[in-house]
């Protein structure tokens, strides 16, 4: 606004300025011309009635001519108004230190052919060497009986007359650049009264955006802009309110599940006994006992499991889970993980493959964690793998460990990237389940990667199989930059694209072309 204000204000000032200094110059000089115009006549009458009177007949009409330029000279030289050039007979006769050629020829033709005053513009030179002056030229003839028309000129310089026009343009100059100035600092104090209550709000905004719920705008006056802030302070109390109980809500959900969990515990052991008692006499009892006995001790566990998971969701939810990290080998740890499914993975006919890494992949991690995100995602991928190999890649760099889980079964969809760590969500809610899993595996994997200040992120695509990627800093708060592992497996090719041709054949420009096209989310690191 005052960007625009000065700018606006400089072009009217100098638009102003033209025009006035215009009209000025227009009117001083039409002003100096009539009156050159009637001290021309005056002096021209003058001259015509002392060369009438002069007695041509016993005097040379040069000498005559002389005298009246003379007295025409010494009554302009009086007032210090103009210089006379009067044509001679012979010669010019002019003004003392006048030139001549200050007369323009086409002011002497025009008085050559015909009576009468005329007036021009012109530029009056010395004889001295005095810098040439603009000026008026009037002409007019004198008639002398029995002898002839002989033109006079009168050289009006224009010296005041320039003075004046540089005062004004001086008063212009000073005048506009002062009222520029002026604008400029009226436009100031209005922005300021206009952009300091938004940028109020614009901070106020900021601090509520920072859970400062209890800040508010001041309200002054009855303008826009209070009625303005006396929104926003209505809104940012609404906004209070709404929060407060949504973190109610969250208060009394995590204390049910934390309450709950715990009560759950002294029945299910007593449970948990009378199913392993029954357990171990199965053989004792009638087939369909037996079996029921056989249910019941598996059920109690995946009970004790989902027990197990509500508990460590609401350690996440109450803040209260830690880390225990050390100096770890994630390699082994995978590979430890990876013997530990192996049976399962038999059993479901599953093969198992793990891509080394080129590097070293040690990191400061808790361990116990690490081994369950990796629990859960194998056994995820062992489940929904389609009985398809599961490629298990690990890969460091600089900053940080990456090991992805790739599966080649049924995957999901784009959108249901995030949605797969959600608590108890499934992508098909009517398909059973062939492993007895509590739907808070990759929850609590997620708030584990959380809290390692790493990421867990998940691709998948309907027929093409789904990868989870787990990346952590090598070093504990250390923070994540890129992940050593891409997104989007790098067993996937476009064409035009180069076949995969060992564990990094995919990546740079490659990479960010596959991540253009298949990438679950826009927001997912890569």
């Amino acid at each position: 606004m005052i960007a625009s204000t000065l700018g606006a204000s400089t072009v009217v000032m100098l638009l102003g300025g033209f025009l006035l200094m215009q009209q000025a110059t227009d009117g001083i000089l039409r002003a100096k011309q009539q009156a050159a115009l009637a001290e021309a006549a005056v002096a021209l009458d003058t001259a015509q009635r002392s060369l009438q009177a002069a007695d041509l007949a016993s005097s040379n009409v040069n000498e005559v001519l002389t005298r009246l330029a003379v007295e025409v000279v010494n009554r302009g030289a009086s007032g210090g108004q103009y210089e006379v050039v009067v044509q001679g007979p012979v010669s010019d006769i002019q003004s003392p230190r006048v030139s001549a050629t200050s007369v323009p020829e086409m002011l002497r033709s025009r008085v050559a052919e015909a009576e009468g005053t005329w007036v021009t513009p012109t530029e009056i030179g010395w004889t001295d060497g005095t810098p040439p002056v603009p000026g008026l030229a009037v002409g007019g003839s004198l008639v002398a009986p029995g002898t002839g028309r002989y033109a006079i000129y009168f050289l009006f310089p224009l010296t005041s007359e320039m003075e004046t026009l540089q005062v004004v343009q001086r008063a212009v100059v000073t005048t506009g650049t002062l009222l520029v100035l002026a604008l400029t600092a009226v436009a100031a104090l209005v922005a300021r009264q206009v952009v300091d209550p938004v940028r109020e709000a614009r901070l106020t905004a900021g601090r509520l955006a920072s859970g400062h719920l209890d800040d508010r705008l001041r309200v002054r006056g009855s303008d826009d802009l209070a009625g303005l802030a006396t929104s926003m302070n209505f809104m940012a109390s609404e906004l209070q309110k709404q929060i407060e109980q949504l973190e109610e809500l969250s208060r009394v959900q995590q204390r049910f599940v934390s309450d709950v969990s715990h009560e759950l515990r002294t029945p299910l052991t007593t449970v948990r006994m009378a199913a392993e008692v029954l357990h171990e006499a199965r053989e004792d009892l009638e087939p369909l006992a037996a079996r029921s006995a056989e249910l019941l001790y598996h059920e109690v566990d995946r009970f004790e499991g989902l027990l197990g998971d509500l508990l460590e969701i609401s350690r996440f939810d109450a803040g209260a889970a830690v880390l225990q990290t050390e100096e770890t080998d994630v390699l082994e740890l995978v590979e430890r993980e990876v013997a530990a499914q192996r049976a399962f993975a038999e059993r479901s006919g599953t093969p198992l493959t793990i891509i080394r890494p080129t590097r070293p992949c040690t990191a400061e991690v808790d361990p116990r964690r690490i081994t369950r995100i990796l629990r859960n995602l194998i056994t995820n991928a062992i489940e929904h793998g389609e009985h398809r190999p599961i490629d298990i890649w690990v890969e460091g760099n600089e900053d940080a460990v990456a090991v992805a889980v790739r599966d080649h079964g049924i995957g999901f969809e784009a959108a249901q990237a995030k949605q797969v760590f959600h608590r108890f969500w499934r992508a098909d809610p009517a398909r059973a389940r062939t492993v007895g899993g509590t739907g808070l595996g990759l929850a609590i994997s997620l708030e584990d990667a959380r809290l390692h200040s790493g990421w867990l992120n998940a691709w998948g695509r309907p027929g093409l199989g789904a990868q989870f990627r787990l990346t952590v800093p090598r070093v504990r708060g250390g923070v994540v930059r890129m992940s050593p592992l891409p997104a989007i497996p790098r067993d996937l090719t476009l064409p035009g694209l180069p076949p995969p041709g060992g564990p990094r054949a995919v990546g740079g420009a490659g990479v960010r072309a596959v991540q253009h096209q298949l990438t679950a989310s826009a927001e997912e690191p890569r």
